[in-house]
């Protein structure tokens, strides 16, 4: 029944706009995604890049149907830190200013992280000493710079493998699981408001995954460490199935004292893109947000760039996409209206 009912809304929905011209909402007099989270005392972002903010109308969009925005890149250590003691915070900046223009909160990402690092950092062996400095500087300079602009930063991306074991890192390797702990108090130190997150993939299922941040979490905790959050990433894929345990995932985490948020949203499929399978993504779009209504501590949802004009998904899936809830056209799809009603 819910299928054949998004399949009705979806449809009125691509007759509205052909009729209207309007691709971007069915009526602009309607309140946005995130003035319907709001009511709920959440916030729903977009990430965002900076090559895209030269496209009025996605820019427009971006502006107006959104509340909170990740830079998609422009924070990562190889745009931050080219060259080792060498800071360049233009990328961040122009996204930082855009927010703040439009009343946005803004989510640093990411702060320690082993893919996206300069060659400066990755060609050479350190040692303890020298790379713990290193790692002290980068954060707290740009957590500094960024100090009462940023409403949380991902501090630590993507620390576990898929059995929950550390990921062999460069920090793991030379610095051992402390590097989490430590990362974390340095960017309490550089701004003691913002919110601190450990943030991953493949982690929306109670699993051997989340587990290892359940117990990482509990310990830093107990030691008195500034965490303040977990994010899922919920990087999802229609043929790998719904995760059924996001909510109770959600929940136990909330137990710990922590705050959640659904980081880095998308749906993808395989391609191509079928009336079936548009149906089924909305209610993926809607049930991980009701997940994230249900649970009080879970504060907000960010898709992965809102438009399948930008998505990432092409590039590293081949034959995949289709992930996200308005299409290259700007056009709202099923989806889209699937979180509305979720929200409402």
């Amino acid at each position: 029944m819910r299928k054949n009912r998004l399949r009705l809304v979806g449809t009125l929905a691509a007759v509205l706009v052909a009729v209207t011209g309007t691709p971007a909402q069915a009526d602009r007099g309607q309140p946005t995604l995130a003035d319907l989270a709001q009511r709920h005392g959440r916030y729903f972002g977009s990430a965002t890049d900076n090559p895209e903010l030269v496209d009025e109308p996605y820019k427009a969009l971006l502006g107006s149907e959104f509340d909170q925005i990740t830079p998609g890149n422009g924070m990562k250590w190889y745009a931050t830190e080219p060259e080792q003691g060498v800071f360049d915070f233009a990328k961040g900046d122009e996204i930082v200013r855009l927010a703040r223009a439009g009343h946005q909160k803004v989510r640093g990402h990411t702060l320690v992280w082993h893919s996206q690092l300069p060659g400066w950092l990755t060609d050479r062996e350190w040692t303890k000493d020298e790379l713990r400095a290193v790692l002290k500087k980068h954060i707290q300079t740009e957590v500094r710079h960024y100090r009462g602009k940023i409403y949380a930063w991902d501090v630590v991306n993507e620390a576990f493998n898929e059995d929950g074991t550390y990921r062999e890192t460069v920090f793991y390797k030379t610095l051992g699981p402390g590097y989490i702990a430590d990362a974390l108090r340095w960017a309490h130190q550089a701004d003691p408001k913002a919110r601190l997150y450990l943030n991953d993939y493949n982690v929306e299922t109670i699993g051997p995954k989340s587990d290892a941040y359940y117990r990482l979490a509990k310990e830093l905790k107990a030691q008195g460490v500034p965490l303040h959050g977990f994010g899922l990433q919920a990087h999802l894929a229609l043929q790998y199935g719904y995760p059924d345990s996001l909510e109770d995932n959600l929940r136990r985490f909330a137990r710990l004292g922590l705050d959640t948020a659904l980081t880095e949203v998308d749906v993808r499929m395989l391609l191509p893109a079928t009336e079936e399978k548009l149906a089924q993504q909305a209610d993926w779009y809607r049930d991980l947000t009701e997940a994230c209504l249900a649970v009080r501590r879970c504060v907000g949802i960010t898709v992965w760039d809102y438009t399948d004009k930008y998505s990432w998904i092409p590039a590293f899936f081949p034959g995949q996409g289709a992930a996200l809830p308005w299409d290259e056209e700007l056009r709202p799809k099923p989806a889209y209206f699937a979180l509305r009603e979720a929200l409402k």
